[in-house]
């Protein structure tokens, strides 16, 4: 099965209260998705295996349904799954306002 290692980019930088809450969700604590964070961004990286580029986007955003005011941006294949699953361009999914 294909793997896929996406960046989720957020349109706002976390809350605490918002990061608080996603540190106790069970969908958060299995490393499949990972927090990075900087002065006015947070960024998710993750890590999925799926049979499509789509599922993996997917399952990657059903782990924020229950956060809420959590927006996802983008959504961007990282270049090693381009060579991971014979991929020849990059992609970027960008998430519609």
């Amino acid at each position: 099965m294909p793997s896929w290692h996406l960046l989720m980019n957020r349109q706002e930088p976390l809350t605490p209260e918002q990061s608080d809450f996603m540190d106790t969700l069970d969908s958060f604590a299995d490393g499949f998705v990972g927090l990075e964070t900087g002065p006015n961004y947070s960024q998710f990286v993750c890590y999925f295996e799926a049979d499509s580029l789509m599922d993996a986007i997917t399952q990657a955003l059903a782990r924020f349904e229950d956060v809420p005011g959590v927006a996802i941006r983008t959504v961007e294949l990282n270049p090693c799954s381009f060579d991971h699953n014979g991929m020849a361009t990059a992609s970027v999914v960008p998430w519609p306002d």
